[in-house]
């Protein structure tokens, strides 16, 4: 006899108004990391938003939904919006795409989204640095919109392709591992920092190893 295998289904979409949406408590992200707000928020502007929040609706305490949804995943994307309606760059009735949940529980959903984020590996980034020379960019606007340092752009999209001939796929390290991984400018960060951070100041390709 042939077990039914059960389908799953997938949670709707909907566009839900920017001040219909609440930041949510369930949101596990605490501690700040990665591109900032207002990095995000610019890269929102240039591209608008490449990814749907997931949210769920706020109820009463009679379990009546309000009209209202809380954000439990996509609290950094949810911030950079509300920073772009402060700045009068959106509309606060902007609709945006939203996933909406009714079902497990909040915080799970925003630990896997965080959890099951994998990085691009630099190879790959610095080949999409090629691609967007190749179609007119300039190293200072691919900088500019993907928030590195001009020498980044220059210098390491240039040594991938030589580590590529050299090196067989199967022996790429992984993407933690890799020796001159790209690193985001953040905000306040000394001249000092800033250059210890830099994969072209640091990395052993500047000796000719890859």
């Amino acid at each position: 006899m042939t077990k039914t295998v059960q389908k799953i289904i997938l949670s709707p979409s909907r566009d839900i108004p920017f001040n219909k949406l609440v930041l949510s408590q369930s949101n596990v992200r605490r501690v700040k990391a990665g591109v900032s707000i207002e990095q995000l928020a610019e890269s929102i502007a240039q591209r608008t938003l490449l990814q749907s929040l997931n949210v769920r609706a706020v109820v009463d305490a009679e379990g009546n939904e309000t009209g209202m949804f809380e954000v439990p995943a996509g609290g950094r994307r949810y911030r950079a919006l509300e920073l772009l309606v402060k700045q009068k760059r959106m509309a606060k009735t902007q609709a945006v795409p939203c996933v909406v949940r009714d079902g497990g529980i909040a915080e799970d959903d925003s630990l896997a989204e965080n959890d099951e984020r994998i990085g691009l590996h630099p190879l790959d980034q610095f080949r999409a640095f090629q691609t967007l020379s190749g179609a007119g960019l300039s190293d200072e606007d691919i900088a500019a919109r993907h928030f590195v340092t001009p020498a980044v752009v220059n210098r390491l999209a240039s040594v991938s392709s030589s580590c590529t001939r050299s090196m067989p796929k199967t022996a790429w390290p992984s993407s933690s591992s890799w020796p001159f991984r790209s690193r985001r400018i953040t905000h306040g960060r000394s001249r000092s920092e800033r250059m210890s951070a830099d994969p072209v100041m640091t990395s052993p390709i500047r000796s000719g190893e890859c």
